[in-house]
């Protein structure tokens, strides 16, 4: 099957992070063993998603991985003009939910396979497609424990999110982390006797803040990244019941990413030691049943893959360009870099398409993103 033709069977499986993955990874194991590769299927606890992975070529460490994710943002109050998981196509652009983020590169790693099976490769081919990625990486790391209890790991990882073909070797790195504020209610006209949970996460997010705008300085700036330095935003906030009650409870999430120098748990704990050394003293007057919480919800790892690093040097001989890049959003490349599988990104379409409704990928991005991969495959055969 062509690249197109693949990725219209892609498109069709609803993956939307809070659904399953398996009719989507049952049908890629299928189309995989009709050419004779076998698959190995890595659950979630519950088994209702799974990452699949792949290996082609010959025995022994080294190779190449091409990793993509599965999963895709939801369509939830977007206005489509098409039906959102079904393939259509319009002046050379295929509409579609993951086209471009990032179903376009998996179907057109599908469609070279058979390529790379006739292919004499020099070293092994490693296929990896995992779940919830959108949701904060969190498949793929069940997939990197099982890689890291074997000896034959990959030595390069291509991601192919979409940057259009461009080399991109890095992106900022993210933590995003709930606070909940337990104060302690009263009737509003004695408000001094109560702890108010929303001033209190006001004092705190205005602290983020403060943190915020120093790790904007000079000196502490990156031109490698757009914006260049790292950033501290809330994003959620809730609080009250009505206005007569001094409200017991507020809860706000934050987030930070980080470029790769920075670390995203050094802000997280120093707003934990200003709640623990300014504000619960004065909590605690009022009331010691009070409380400040604070929770992880998700993160992953910045990514800064070095020029004259392998990984760069085979992305520059694909691609045609030295002109290395970053991107904005995160993938799953901080998270095998951290596992010890230097990692580049590289994959057809725009994220300036992605997650918004009548998203689309171009049938040209596509057709080069196909010959790309035969470059690969060569390289792969030329390798010693």
């Amino acid at each position: 099957m062509t690249s197109r033709e693949l990725l219209e069977h892609l498109v069709a499986f609803d993956t939307t992070s809070r659904e399953s993955n398996l009719a989507l990874i049952d049908f890629v194991r299928g189309y995989l063993s009709e050419l004779g590769v076998n698959c190995e299927l890595i659950h979630n606890d519950e088994r209702s998603k799974a990452n699949l992975y792949a290996r082609l070529g010959p025995a022994g460490s080294g190779g190449v991985m091409l990793s993509g994710h599965s999963d895709v943002v939801p369509v939830d109050g977007q206005n489509w003009s098409v039906p959102p998981f079904a393939l259509t196509e319009r002046d050379g652009k295929l509409y579609g939910r993951g086209t471009a983020d990032m179903k376009g590169f998996i179907a057109c790693v599908l469609a070279a396979v058979p390529h790379f099976l006739a292919q004499p490769l020099a070293q092994p081919l490693h296929l990896a497609i995992s779940y919830d990625e959108e949701v904060g990486c969190l498949g793929v790391r069940t997939l990197l424990d099982a890689l890291s209890r074997r000896p034959e790991k990959p030595d390069i990882c291509l991601i192919g999110e979409p940057t259009e073909l461009k080399p991109v070797v890095g992106h900022k790195g993210k933590l995003a982390v709930r606070c909940e504020v337990q104060g302690a209610a009263c009737h509003s006209a004695y408000a001094p006797q109560g702890v108010n949970a929303i001033e209190y996460a006001a004092k705190l997010i205005h602290h983020l803040t403060l943190m915020g705008q120093r790790l904007t300085a000079p000196e502490r700036q990156d031109a490698r990244f757009d914006p260049p330095f790292t950033t501290v935003q809330t994003g959620v906030i809730q609080g009250g019941r009505a206005l007569n009650i001094v409200p017991a409870d507020c809860v706000f999430d934050f987030e930070v990413r980080t470029l790769p120098q920075d670390d995203a748990q050094a802000v997280a704990l120093e707003l934990e030691r200003y709640a623990q050394r300014e504000l619960l003293p004065q909590m605690h007057a009022v009331n010691r049943d009070t409380a400040i919480r604070f929770s992880p919800i998700s993160g992953y790892p910045a990514l800064y893959t070095a020029a004259h690093s392998a990984a760069a040097r085979l992305l520059a001989h694909l691609t045609g360009s030295e002109d290395y890049s970053t991107v904005a959003f995160g993938t799953e490349g901080g998270l095998f870099h951290q596992a010890g599988i230097p990692s580049v990104i590289c994959g057809p379409g725009s994220m300036a398409q992605g997650h918004k409704p009548d998203e689309f990928i171009t049938v040209e991005q596509l057709d080069a993103c196909d010959a790309l991969l035969r470059r690969l495959a060569a390289w792969m055969c030329q390798k010693a």
